[in-house]
């Protein structure tokens, strides 16, 4: 059978494009590329139209005054058939893994400027990390829009990749893996982690994002840190394979930061061999989909916590947030769910010191995602005021547009330069030094960055207007954004929790002293 073959692509001069201007035979040009929508002009979203106004004319300001550049992308290997002879396209299109060259699209280090973190390492292990989520956003934004949760088979891939094990920071379990951009094992650092954070989130796809990463971010700490070396064999390399996935299930619906107040129990069997799980937990992310579940509960001797795989009595019903079900959160039942003693997290009774362990390290790696999903607005943003022209000018001449511009950078890089210094002590510090040193910090920073980001979301929707209450279309990024954001503030601790408790660490260690 022969294979189907592109057209020829030919070049034309201007005059050659005006002479196609009838429904019947329409080109236009679109930076200096000529496409032949004569076929597609009936079936454009927009109807036929707008398409013919623009019949043998250049509609390079009118495309990008309506649409994305996938847009271009997506259609131009079906409708383009030249170019205009002896020009070049000016407008760049990105490919997967590009760096964006818009003022402030990315953090200082990788916009030309001197850094005392960053090294060649990180620029690499950006650019390939970056390269793989830019492969799956295609299909990400079809399954955030779904509800369709990411799949084993990408979940495999991600495993075989190393973008799973780069979620949870460095240590043994990092040993013998392939990490993106060739980054050996013994020198990822914190830093690393905090890049692989950012690009998920700059997905723009938060509910198929937390469907990747969030169970697992927050769900297998507690067994490399507190399981047994039995648990730790087995399932850590199932999950940072992809073969299994795993959640982290505190939350009740009686019981949200009131953590000592928890209500499921475990009691021993007749035979001390098991223990049996009674109670309900909820908003628990990926527990939809997920093998094992790291479950606080209430034993004889208090708060423990237990390794439970998906068993019966064990049930997950989906829970619809304001993103998207594709991530998984769901309301869990355990019904008499028999449970190994040996998969005790830590010591029965102890469970309390296990939740408040991975608190820091859970709300910094909210920090990185959501500060990245604010700048990637910011970008988008500072793209659509250079592109789009009202009044004869382009949204960026208009001084108010500039002040909202400017509050929004000026924010996003207070959170950045932050985060960046208390990454720094992360990497320098001993965990003991971390619990007592930056569990303030870490609070304030994370209030920090979800108030700035409800001044972003904001902003950039008053600038895209109705564009930025739309789902599809040139402010899709915005609209997700600000129906989403909220979650960084609630998870992990809510900024109320977060304020008291940056405030009253401080006041922990304040000196005796008088004014």
């Amino acid at each position: 059978m022969a294979m189907l073959s592109m057209p020829e692509l030919k070049t034309y001069t201007r005059e050659e494009v005006k002479k196609h201007s009838s429904p019947e035979d329409c080109w236009i040009i679109i930076d200096s590329e000529v496409y032949d929508m004569s076929t597609f002009a009936d079936l454009h979203p927009g109807g036929a139209f707008v398409i013919m106004e623009l019949a043998g004319k250049d509609a390079t300001d009118e495309f990008y005054g309506l649409h994305r550049q996938e847009v271009l992308v997506k259609y131009a290997p079906k409708l383009k058939i030249g170019s205009i002879a002896n020009e070049k396209p000016a407008i760049p299109v990105a490919t997967p893994g590009t760096i964006s060259q818009v003022p402030y699209g990315e953090p200082s280090a990788w916009q030309g400027f001197k850094s005392a973190y960053f090294t060649e390492s990180h620029l690499k292990f950006r650019e390939a990390i970056r390269k793989i989520c830019d492969e799956i956003l295609p299909e990400a934004l079809v399954n955030e829009e779904l509800g369709k949760s990411p799949s084993i088979e990408l979940n495999k891939k991600l495993g075989q990749t190393g973008v799973l094990a780069a979620q949870i920071g460095p240590g043994p379990w990092l040993q013998g893996r392939s990490l993106p951009g060739g980054v050996k094992p013994e020198e990822f650092d914190y830093f690393h982690e905090m890049i692989a954070h950012e690009e998920i989130a700059r997905l723009g796809t938060p509910g198929y994002a937390d469907g990747i990463t969030a169970g697992l971010t927050i769900g297998l700490p507690p067994i490399f840190n507190f399981g047994s070396a039995a648990l730790k064999n087995k399932i850590v390399p199932e999950v940072l394979n992809g073969e299994k996935r795993i959640c982290l299930a505190i939350t009740e619906p009686f019981v949200g930061s009131d953590v000592a107040g928890i209500r499921t129990t475990a009691k021993l069997s007749d035979d001390g061999k098991h223990f049996i799980v009674n109670g309900t937990k909820k908003w628990i992310t990926n527990s939809v989909f997920c093998d094992y579940f790291c479950v606080a509960v209430r034993t004889a001797k208090g708060i423990t916590m237990l390794l439970v795989e998906k068993s019966e009595g064990l049930e997950v019903k989906p829970i619809k947030t304001s993103y998207s079900i594709a991530a998984g959160t769901g309301y869990i039942t355990f019904d008499d769910v028999k449970v190994p003693v040996e998969n005790i997290l830590g010591k029965e009774g102890k469970g309390f010191q296990v939740i408040m362990a991975n608190f820091n390290h859970e709300r910094w790696a909210i920090i990185c995602g959501i500060n990245a999903a604010s700048r990637h607005v910011l970008e988008e943003t500072l793209k659509w005021t250079n592109q789009r022209v009202v009044f004869g000018k382009k949204l960026s001449a208009q001084p108010v547009v500039r002040n909202k511009l400017a509050s929004m950078i000026a924010q996003v890089e207070s959170v950045q330069h932050w985060l960046e210094n208390i990454t720094y002590q992360m990497v320098n510090m001993s965990y003991a030094e971390q619990t007592v040193k930056l569990a303030g910090p870490i609070a304030l920073l994370k209030y920090h960055s979800t108030r700035v980001a409800h001044n972003v979301s904001d902003e950039a929707t008053q600038i895209f207007g109705g564009r930025g209450i739309t789902k599809s279309g040139m402010g899709r990024v915005i609209e997700t954004f600000q129906r989403t954001y909220k979650f960084a503030a609630i998870l992990g601790g809510s900024e109320e929790i977060m304020q008291d408790l940056g405030v009253r660490q401080a006041l922990r260690t304040f000196p005796d002293a008088k004014l």
